[in-house]
């Protein structure tokens, strides 16, 4: 359980502190104008986004829907972290980045109606603009990923222990008889 809290413990407040403090600096610095990052590769632009990942809005403003949504997918991953081994690390530490990226944004569709601070994009990948985001999203995105890698290692794992059982000639369950057809019964000496 040590485990589980420190790595909790650690990523939370170093990922709302990287989005506080990263929306508070685009808010001031942004606000008439937009500026780029590495060479113009990442332009800096900021966006208020009232609905979910991408842009996507339920009506004008859909921050009553994401609101509750958000606070049930938290009480949902708050299951996962207290299911998750205390050595799984891989999943702890992706549910803490879900987590503190969902609070990031909880907390600015809570705090006023402009919406989400987006500020990092719009990014030409050549065939599209990727949207507009924030450290939050980020966090959330990189959790998500390595949540679903931590899945597949999980079934992985389940696969390797069932194929090893049967190879070991693990008893399996005793066989049952079709509908409505008695079991087979041994002579008796």
């Amino acid at each position: 359980m040590r485990s589980k809290v420190a790595i909790f413990g650690l990523t939370f407040p170093l990922i709302m502190v990287f989005d506080f403090m990263s929306k508070r600096w685009a808010l001031d610095a942004l606000g008439a104008r937009s500026s780029e990052i590495f060479g113009g590769l990442v332009p800096l632009t900021l966006a208020y986004n009232k609905g979910a990942a991408f842009g996507v809005r339920l009506g004008e403003d859909s921050r009553w829907f994401f609101v509750p949504v958000t606070i049930i997918a938290l009480v949902l991953l708050g299951v996962l972290f207290k299911q998750a081994a205390d050595r799984d690390f891989l999943r702890i530490a992706s549910i803490s980045l879900v987590v503190s990226g969902a609070i990031g944004n909880l907390w600015d569709r809570v705090r006023w109606d402009l919406g989400v601070v987006d500020f990092i994009g719009p990014i030409d990948l050549g065939f599209w603009d990727f949207p507009i985001f924030n450290v939050a999203d980020m966090a959330i995105t990189c959790g998500a990923v390595l949540l679903a890698i931590s899945f597949w290692f999980e079934e992985q794992m389940e696969r390797r222990l069932e194929a090893a059982s049967a190879a070991a000639g693990a008893p399996t369950a005793p066989p049952t008889a079709p509908p409505n057809e008695p079991l087979a019964e041994e002579p008796s000496a």
